[in-house]
């Protein structure tokens, strides 16, 4: 790790842990201070602040800084957690946007390699393309899921920003994006021709309606994510502080927290962004929910089960459904109740564990099949190849 290309916590943050309650997370966090570097031997999760939103398209007054965000979670308890964690500090802005892209790409690509999951909180949500940019050598492809109210498709023929960022990570080289899945979307936020076009693609969306009546609808796809990202802008106004308000509809506090835990709890999860920060003076309420959404993550994390192998069988229940003439394979763990289809079509010789050969997702979609019914993850995976 290079840590040339991080700005160590403040002063401040430091003193002020040296009067908090011993029993507090900052008070058992590997910290990058002044004074030292963070032991990443035994870390599994690593904090990460960046400091970079010049390519937004509705630039903010406030010079961003992250201090509340720490402040709140380091006084928070842990709960009974196995894993040590570390705060490395933050990426300050580089000369331009394309320099702080730069060192994100190279500090996340030396955590993947160490196994250690980073999660960021940053400015503008175009930093996802930075963290995108990271898995070049690490995994050939990966799933992307977005909870935003926004696809951020845009013109990839524009610079990038923040609203057109998944454009760029479609059309530019090396090609490594398999799927990718928006929750949350508002329809009144995105133009006809992106919809079109997430359509035409197969990517997955799951509207804001749909996913509060049933938060546990988020679960599949976070299970099949290897990155994870957050518009902040998604969470409703009453749940954050002036600077953060956008829109009276959106996710609530309690669903956001769910919906990182499932993110953390994923055991196909290597990184994590809360992205679109803008704070406040008075600005307990929203750097409390992200404290609290990194807290989530960190417990799902801890409660991680492997159940995704399938070696032993007295670890599943096969199922098998005929259905409009495509037999259906369906796997159900015994050791946590949770359901995956079998896609036979990327199945080859010597690929029994390819990583698309099992989607996954509920029981309700193993219901659908037995009424006669495709379910739509497998049928969007199934017209990609």
């Amino acid at each position: 790790m290079d840590f040339n290309l991080l700005s160590p916590i403040s002063d401040r943050l430091v003193e002020a842990l040296e009067v908090s309650h011993n029993q507090t997370l900052g008070r058992k966090l590997e910290l990058h201070t002044n004074r030292s570097t963070p032991n990443l031997e035994t870390v599994k999760i690593a904090i990460l602040g960046v400091l970079e939103r010049r390519n937004t398209e509705t630039p903010a007054a406030d010079q961003l800084q992250l201090n509340e965000i720490r402040h709140a979670f380091y006084n928070l308890f842990p709960g009974n957690w196995s894993y040590s964690i570390a705060d490395l500090g933050d990426i300050l802005m580089g000369e331009t946007p394309k320099d702080t892209y730069f060192a994100v790409t190279e500090v996340v690509e030396s955590l993947l390699k160490q196994q250690i999951i980073p999660v960021i909180v940053g400015g503008s949500q175009d930093l996802t393309y930075a963290q995108y940019r990271a898995y070049d050598k690490v995994k050939p492809m990966i799933n992307i899921v977005n909870v935003d109210k926004s696809f951020d498709l845009g013109d990839s023929s524009k610079p990038i920003s923040n609203h057109s960022y998944v454009g760029k990570i479609i059309l530019e080289k090396p090609y490594n994006l398999f799927n990718y899945t928006t929750l949350g979307f508002q329809t009144y936020f995105n133009p006809q021709e992106e919809i079109d076009l997430m359509e035409k693609l197969y990517f997955e969306f799951y509207r804001l309606g749909d996913l509060r009546q049933d938060i546990t609808g988020v679960e599949p796809s976070m299970r099949d994510a290897d990155l994870v990202t957050v518009d902040l802008n998604a969470i409703k106004s009453s749940e954050v502080s002036i600077n953060q308000k956008f829109s009276p509809n959106g996710f609530d506090g309690t669903d956001i927290c769910a919906i990182s835990r499932y993110a953390g709890i994923s055991n196909k999860v290597t990184s994590f962004g809360i992205y679109e920060y803008n704070p406040s003076i008075n600005d307990e309420s929203t750097s409390m929910l992200i404290a609290q959404m990194i807290w989530y993550f960190i417990e799902g994390f801890n409660c991680r089960v492997a159940d995704d192998n399938f070696e032993k069988e007295a670890d599943f229940n096969k199922y098998t459904v005929l259905v409009q003439d495509q037999e259906l394979v369906f796997l159900k763990s015994l050791k946590t109740g949770r359901w995956w289809i079998e896609t036979p079509f990327l199945q080859t010789p010597n690929t029994k564990h390819n990583k698309y050969t099992l989607i996954a997702c509920m029981q309700k979609d193993y219901d659908s099949a037995i009424a006669g019914e495709i379910p739509e993850r497998w049928y969007k995976a199934y017209q990609k190849h």
